[in-house]
């Protein structure tokens, strides 16, 4: 590097961002991809040609405008949006969580969360200048109820996040026990529903019936992990200042073109949705049949498996050309863990094969 370079990077940038390291994504070409819980599916052929078709009459010399409105009204529709409530989009939900650090941002301001869970809360916490309070789920993966209540009342967070079901657990917590949580919440409580298609139960009642409760929500998960649409529910004077920091045209319009697209065929990723809890189910009986290893039970289109060595096993389904996440460094809880994203049937069938050879 540039020595005066390198000597203006380190008198301009901030020192924690150069201690950082990127977020990393494994080179995934010619492997069976179970790593990152995207929705294995494809839209059928005529599907995708009709998408195609619809793409090309968009006006992409234009800035996006009327079209985010209607994918707002759309994904309120499909949400079932509570009267009352409003939402605003981010561009996935890392962006949702940027804004949501950036309006809380209050002097000594506490971001509270369950941990393990998604790394995304602690970052944007630190990189806005929050204090980030990670508090300890159960050895099985539960919340730990006075350990949270314990940091409510000790740290007086601005915002908890709580996702419902779990990244990278899988499952969905006890209900009385979330309600309580939000009851003693003294700010902001954000039900991060990123694999809502795939649970049984929601967080609808609890944005009706509590007015500091707002519920984020993805279409990556739905299936739609490249087109980057995220949004967030709550009580519409409460979303109208989050929605202030929101960038503006921050959603492409082809991206909600495909959204609206979507959304028109929520038949076909229902169906979809329903093809990876069949084989969760199948998974995870395969799994529970292995010597040696522990499935956690989900509500996600993942499986979070305890196995004799993580990292040797990592390895020996990398190299059967699976692609799965080693979680083990993330959190002490989450030792020897492999998380397994839930694939089709066939990927399904060479991943039970290559963890009985492995395992």
């Amino acid at each position: 590097m540039n020595a005066s370079l390198a000597e203006r990077m380190a008198r301009t940038l901030r020192q924690d961002v150069q201690s950082m390291h990127a977020y990393a994504v494994q080179p995934s070409a010619g492997f069976i991809k179970l790593d990152t819980m995207e929705n294995p599916h494809r839209l059928p052929p005529p599907l995708r040609q009709a998408l195609g078709e619809r793409l090309a009459q968009v006006a992409i010399n234009r800035y996006p405008a009327q079209r985010t409105e209607d994918l707002k009204a759309a994904l309120a529709a499909h949400a079932a949006l509570p009267e009352g409530c409003a939402l605003t989009l981010g561009n996935g939900s890392d962006e949702i969580i940027t804004m949501l650090s950036l309006a809380c941002d209050v002097p000594g301001a506490v971001v509270l969360a369950p941990v393990p869970g998604f790394v995304m809360y602690e970052m944007s916490a630190r990189l806005q200048g929050l204090r980030f309070v990670g508090v300890p789920l159960t050895a099985e993966f539960e919340l730990d109820e006075a350990a949270m209540q314990r940091g409510i009342e000790q740290h007086r967070p601005a915002l908890i996040y709580l996702a419902y079901p779990n990244n990278p657990t899988a499952n969905l917590w006890d209900a009385a026990a979330v309600q309580r949580i939000i009851e003693a919440a003294p700010g902001l409580v954000v039900m991060d529903e990123a694999y809502q298609p795939f649970a049984s139960r929601d967080s609808m009642a609890w944005l009706r019936q509590h007015p500091h409760v707002l519920v984020m929500r993805t279409m990556s998960k739905f299936g739609l992990a490249g087109v980057r649409i995220g949004y967030l529910m709550g009580r519409r004077e409460l979303v109208a200042e989050i929605d202030k920091l929101r960038p503006p045209f921050n959603i492409g319009v082809l991206n909600a073109e495909a959204a609206l697209f979507a959304l028109e065929h929520a038949d076909e990723y229902a169906r979809q949705a329903q093809s990876i809890r069949e084989q969760r189910s199948r998974l995870h009986a395969a799994l529970q049949a292995l010597p040696g290893v522990r499935p956690f039970r989900s509500e996600a289109n993942m499986i979070l498996a305890r196995v004799p060595d993580a990292a040797r096993g990592f390895a020996a389904l990398e190299a059967r050309r699976i692609l799965v996440k080693n979680v083990s460094a993330l959190h002490p809880l989450l030792a020897n863990c492999l998380r397994l994203t839930v694939g089709t049937p066939e990927e399904t069938t060479q991943l039970i094969d290559a963890l009985k050879e492995a395992l």
